[in-house]
């Protein structure tokens, strides 16, 4: 009998499950960006949420949850019900670096589902209009002959560009002086109004100051130019060798997420990155689009667990921690 009321009660679930999921959505989506509006990140999701609306038939509302990193953001995404209706949004920094940079009370890989590999960022090498140098070359030998280290802006320890940073640190000789914010945004404005020295910074963040000429850019870390930036050399190309690093982005679901829902986000997610006009404002930020071989749950979990293989030990060789 018992046996019997406990094989009912999982059909019953199982049933509830199927409507939720044939149903999903009925309501509005929270997206769960990890850093302050205005920034990188923040752009983005809100270029893909506006198509995405298209998709799913109900809005998707981005909610800026700052601090540590990012990792109060994807914390707060990975406590929510895996129902389908709070995404976390991230990239590298949050969802692969602060795994080895804060003690976190959740998995990276155990406690998310992944959803879909987005654009990625190659990052630029930055400074204030007022640094003299005019080269990659010239740059790397004013930060060293500064009397005390130069102020390079941060999104948090364990941020993207703080990875950026220490990598630069470890590929040219330099020592810098780290200047965290509550996102790249909010460095950004202070490198423009020459607080701080240089930045290591998402292209699509930099790159509109660059056009502008507020600040000025020395050299990208991808291995070819950027088709919208031209002009910027790789940093190979101004005789940094072994400086490379693309920011990729994701979206993630909480683990248990039905595999229906999490299949409809991706869905929708891979329509909108292959809209003319969506593909042509990342492009335009200087985001490189992912292949369409990429665009699936399982490249971005498989690209996710590489990256932490990578990554890791050469953050915890560099001691960079926040407890």
């Amino acid at each position: 009998m018992k046996k019997a009321i406990w094989a009912g009660l999982v059909g019953i679930l199982a049933l509830t499950g199927a409507a939720r999921a044939e149903d999903y959505p009925s309501h509005p989506i929270t997206i769960i960006v990890p850093f302050a509006a205005g920034g990188p990140s923040d752009a983005m999701a809100r270029v893909l949420a506006e198509r995405m609306r298209t998709s799913l038939g109900q809005p998707l509302v981005i909610e800026n949850v700052t601090g540590a990193g990012g990792s109060i953001g994807v914390g707060r995404a990975v406590q929510s019900p895996p129902d389908g209706y709070t995404i976390s949004f991230g990239h590298l920094g949050t969802h692969v670096a602060n795994g080895a940079v804060y003690k976190l009370k959740y998995d990276l890989v155990a406690d998310l589902e992944p959803v879909v590999l987005l654009p990625s960022n190659p990052m630029i090498v930055v400074s204030k209009t007022a640094v003299p140098a005019t080269s990659l070359k010239e740059l790397i030998e004013w930060l060293k002959s500064r009397p005390s280290p130069p102020t390079a802006g941060t999104a948090g320890a364990g941020s993207g560009s703080h990875i950026a940073g220490v990598y630069f640190e470890s590929v040219s000789g330099i020592k810098l002086q780290y200047v965290p914010y509550r996102g790249t945004a909010p460095a950004l404005n202070d490198l423009i109004a020459g607080q701080i020295d240089v930045i290591v910074d998402q292209t699509s963040n930099s790159i509109n100051q660059v056009r502008a000429g507020t600040i000025r850019a020395y050299a990208i870390t991808d291995d070819k130019r950027l088709a919208s930036a031209p002009e910027i050399p790789t940093a190979e190309e101004a005789g940094l060798k072994g400086f490379n690093m693309t920011l990729w982005s994701g979206m993630w679901v909480p683990k248990g997420t039905p595999k229906e829902i999490v299949t409809r986000l991706n869905a929708a997610a891979v329509e909108a990155l292959n809209d003319p006009a969506v593909k042509k404002q990342l492009e335009s930020q200087g985001l490189e689009m992912t292949p369409q071989d990429q665009l699936t749950p399982e490249a971005l979990g498989t690209r996710q667990k590489a990256e932490i293989a990578k990554w890791w030990p050469m953050i915890k060789a560099a001691n960079i921690k926040v407890d």
